[in-house]
């Protein structure tokens, strides 16, 4: 800027005179404005497009975050469906599991009536399944039996229930008898194959239940000798 402080206005008007001095410096004040106003036209013209390209850049990207937010959803979504078709597959192969498990028990169960040279001769306890009942502490308990004899003869006799537990401190035992209002009649059996027998019994309220003992008794007779079967079970409840 020193360039400017040589410069002596006084000399200029005495070289050019009044009126070509006032030319001249309109002159500069014009070119000065002129290129003032194409540099600001510019650098407004630049900040304008440069924002425009700005925007269209922000406007790509909140596409970009709506297109993944988007994909996102669709993979939430497909991953659902793909956990729901798994869980229902897990269903499906547990469900058919416990139903061939269901089918061998059933198979094993009349191959032992059916087929009795495959398995132990001799009168069987097969099954002895307790169920509660709506009343507190009353249950049903269903016993069955199955023959497994070549030449198959009615077999005899009637069964046993002794609930083995604690009372207290104390180891009890408890015979049917004590429990059930069931008589000798209603635990008879007299079977060529197989027979279920069922009844009710009302546990005591201080009385923890932890094994069952069923006995079935073949009585002696003309055709059959006395045998007694033993067999003892874990205390287990199906609803």
């Amino acid at each position: 800027m020193k360039w400017l402080a040589k410069i002596n206005l006084g000399v200029v008007i005495e070289r050019l005179g009044t009126f070509k001095s006032a030319l001249f410096l309109l002159t500069v004040i014009s070119l000065c404005l002129f290129t003032g106003y194409r540099l600001g036209n510019y650098y407004h013209h630049f900040q304008v497009t440069n924002l425009e390209l700005q925007k269209l850049r922000l406007d790509q990207l909140y596409q970009q975050q709506e297109d993944n937010i988007a994909r996102i959803h669709t993979l939430e979504v497909e991953l659902a469906v793909e956990q729901l078709a798994n869980q229902q597959a897990q269903d499906l192969l547990k469900s058919a599991a416990e139903q061939q498990f269901e089918v061998k028990k059933q198979l094993a169960f009349y191959e032992k009536v059916m087929a009795p040279e495959k398995q132990t001769e001799g009168l069987l306890v097969e099954n002895i399944k307790i169920q509660a009942s709506k009343t507190p502490n009353k249950y049903h308990f269903q016993v069955t039996l199955v023959q497994q004899q070549l030449k198959r003869r009615y077999s005899k006799g009637y069964i046993e229930l002794v609930f083995e537990g604690r009372s207290g401190n104390k180891t009890v035992k408890l015979e049917l008898k004590e429990v059930a209002d069931l008589n000798k009649k209603d635990l008879q059996f007299s079977f060529q194959y197989f027979q279920i027998i069922n009844g009710e019994f009302t546990l005591p309220d201080n009385f923890t239940p932890e094994n069952v003992l069923v006995s079935a008794i073949l009585t002696k007779s003309r055709w059959q000798k006395y045998a007694k079967k033993d067999k003892t079970v874990s205390w287990q409840v199906s609803q």
